[in-house]
């Protein structure tokens, strides 16, 4: 397989002043880059100082807080990277909440007019591997959704071999905006944010994990802030942001 990867990770260093030392900092899955710059919008709009977030794979971000990051809160694409945070005692538990939900879809340029057919097997291998299918690597939580619908519809074994793999889900949708592969595997949002792809085909529910969105304030948060702004996003008036994104709340 290819390997390509385009980095998003903004750095995690706080701009000077007393003032912006006070925002919280946010580490936050790659897919809620447009909702999450929207929901700390409409937060500093009510007279709080606008947080800072750090998009990348959840995977990466994860690895980060284990390193000792200096964040108040993370959000990730799947739980299994909030599992492992909490496995370590990372993340106060009791302000864990899965407040968010997304649809696997394989995204086309705008103009193309290929159709996914997801059954039969023989059918859908043969559109995925007419050219390099673009998808996160299996580590992040988009990558690993779109492996396991692969081997559950019984093709990977074949699409596998055409795999471009990209650091993240936002530099999967980048492969196919700029026409360095016909075809990518995002999330739902992904494909909404950008005018330069279409939705080809949507990927059956049944077919992978659930992809969730949990949210948590970390350990070393010292921040009161931070918790506010938690409690914010998990909130109705938080989760319509998302919504309007694409995103479904839970």
């Amino acid at each position: 397989m290819r390997y390509l990867t385009l980095a998003l990770i903004v750095p995690l260093a706080l701009p000077g002043g007393a003032h912006a030392q006070r925002a919280p900092l946010v580490l936050a899955a790659a897919s809620l880059q447009e909702s999450l710059t929207a929901a700390a919008d409409a937060w500093a709009k009510k007279g709080h100082v606008k947080p800072i977030v750090s998009f990348a794979a959840s995977s990466a971000l994860a690895r980060q807080v284990e390193s000792g990051a200096p964040a108040d809160l993370f959000v990730s694409a799947d739980e299994g990277w909030m599992n492992e945070l909490a496995a370590k005692n990372l993340i106060v538990a009791s302000t864990r909440v899965t407040f968010l939900g997304n649809r696997l879809v394989v995204a086309a340029p705008a103009g193309s007019k290929i159709r996914i057919p997801v059954r039969p097997p023989a059918a859908l291998a043969r559109v995925l591997t007419a050219g390099p299918l673009a998808m996160a690597d299996t580590a992040v939580p988009a990558g690993k959704y779109g492996q396991a619908s692969l081997k559950k519809l019984g093709v990977w074994a074949r699409v596998s071999r055409k795999v471009v793999r990209a650091e993240n889900v936002r530099a999967t949708l980048a492969l196919v905006e700029r026409g360095a592969a016909p075809l990518g595997i995002v999330y739902a949002t992904d494909a909404k944010a950008s005018a330069k792809v279409r939705i080809a085909g949507v990927f059956p529910e049944n077919t992978h994990p659930a992809i969730t969105y949990p949210i948590a304030r970390l350990k070393t948060s010292a921040n009161p802030e931070a918790e506010a702004f938690r409690r914010y996003l998990v909130s109705r008036a938080g989760k319509a942001i998302f919504v309007r994104y694409g995103f479904s709340a839970r």
